[in-house]
């Protein structure tokens, strides 16, 4: 089932798209591909070869533009075996019932798109409940099998991928993507073999063992020191990459509390100043939404907590609270070379009695950065949908084959494509749209 829907300027997220003289109002299109439960995450890539961009969540992928054809690439099946801690084994129902009285789980947490046969194909890695398997799909190139179904061939990538917040990226600097997670307690990244795409990945410790396990949150990566190599960023400091990986040596670890562990974590220069910053959520069942300025002291580099949003309105300059940011993505939202926060809140993480506000408005937001002229900085929030919210992935990029990036999003709601476009208007409209600062209510 697909449903359409359009957000009306004005009332859900606009912005400028370069400066005010512009007068151009953003605007969304949802697209709902489904309104089941398969998974908390979603990516897209060009899976059929033909020039545009489709979308994949849980078993199944649909056909770009329009969404409306589905095809399953591995069996849909109707619930989930979920290893508790004592090595038992508890079936949770079917993910049809993920909005009943019972909380489900799913075997899918996030997806991503990768040529790992180097065939020229689109392949799916999957990275399924934390401390289980992942696994990447290999795309049979339109070829369907005797009985006709469409099922892609799974290869076992990672026997045991932990953490909320994986990632895959080019941590290395080889210029080809890695997942980056722990295992084991040990922090470290998963390499595909490129000669022999269907052996597990090899997986390379960076750290001590430490007191991580399969449901610690926020993880992330990006170049923290300026010396052009990535670093691993967790929720307790960021890890220094050395000047060679031969021999798989140890990270330094330079502490610092980034929160209580959100979900993915980016590092870039915020302000401007030439220094990279964090940017996190800072409980992903929580509330909090920061970014850490990079500051050098006599002593060395520390970080300087800014406080984008919290749990209460006033916290906030335009007023915006909302919990639960388990998915965060930074990009290019309206192309004025500046990253933009894409972050909402996830959707009933542990059902319907669980976490903060788990009936409120499950919202999607884009967060505009501004650069002052005083050199402070903002984040101005723009509200895209209030009933679709993320998962534990939230995805920005050009789907629609448009100049702006498109969000997709999987969750217990379902899975969404948010169409993003431009329109112009007036002076009196574009200012209208504005997000407006706070005014408390007056007390009793």
């Amino acid at each position: 089932m697909t449903k359409i829907s359009f957000a009306v300027a004005g009332f859900v997220s606009v912005a400028t798209l370069a400066s005010a003289a512009d007068y151009t109002l953003h605007t969304w299109k949802k697209i709902q591909l489904t309104d089941q439960f398969w998974s908390e995450g979603a990516t897209h890539g060009d899976f059929n070869h033909d020039g545009k961009q489709d979308v994949a969540s849980g078993p199944y992928w649909w056909e770009g533009p329009d969404f409306k054809t589905r095809h399953e690439f591995y069996p849909a099946k109707k619930s989930f075996k979920l290893k508790k801690a004592d090595g038992t084994e508890e079936v949770i129902p079917g993910f049809e019932g993920a909005l009943g009285k019972n909380n489900t789980y799913s075997d899918n947490f996030l997806s991503f798109t990768g040529d790992f046969n180097q065939d020229g194909w689109d392949d799916i890695l999957v990275l399924g409940f934390p401390g289980d398997k992942s696994w990447w799909f290999e795309n049979p190139k339109g070829q369907k099998a005797a009985d006709g179904t469409e099922f892609w061939k799974r290869h076992t990538a990672i026997d045991q991928t932990d953490n909320e917040s994986p990632t895959f990226g080019d941590l290395t600097g080889d210029g080809k993507p890695e997942v980056i997670f722990h295992t084991g307690g040990f922090l470290g990244y998963a390499a595909p073999d490129w000669k022999n795409p269907t052996n597990k990945f090899v997986f390379h410790k960076i750290s001590p063992k430490g007191g991580w396990q399969r449901f610690t949150h926020g993880l992330g990566f990006g170049d923290v020191n300026g010396d052009g190599k990535m670093d691993m960023l967790e929720a307790g400091g960021w890890w220094e990459q050395p000047k060679s990986l031969e021999g798989d040596p140890e990270w330094v670890k330079h502490p610092f509390k980034f929160g209580g562990g959100g979900a993915q974590m980016y590092a870039y220069d915020v302000n401007g100043d030439g220094l990279n910053d964090v940017v996190t959520s800072l409980e992903a069942h929580g509330y909090g939404l920061s970014w850490f300025e990079q500051v050098k002291t006599a002593d060395g580099t520390t970080f300087k907590e800014h406080r984008i949003i919290d749990r209460k309105p006033e916290q906030n300059k335009y007023g915006v609270k909302f919990s639960q940011l388990h998915a965060v993505d930074l990009i290019d939202m309206d192309g004025d070379g500046l990253k933009d926060i894409v972050t909402g809140k996830r959707f009933w993480a542990h059902g319907p009695g669980g976490d903060a506000e788990p009936s409120a408005p499950s919202v999607l937001y884009w967060f505009k950065l501004v650069r002052n002229a005083d050199k402070s900085v903002d984040f101005i929030p723009y509200l895209i949908d209030d009933n679709s919210g993320v998962g534990t992935q939230v995805m920005a990029g050009k789907i629609s084959g448009g100049k702006l990036p498109d969000i997709v999003v999987g969750n217990k709601r379902g899975t969404f494509v948010h169409i993003h476009g431009t329109k112009s208007a007036t002076k009196e409209e574009w200012e209208a749209a504005q997000p407006k600062p706070y005014v408390a209510p007056p007390a009793n």
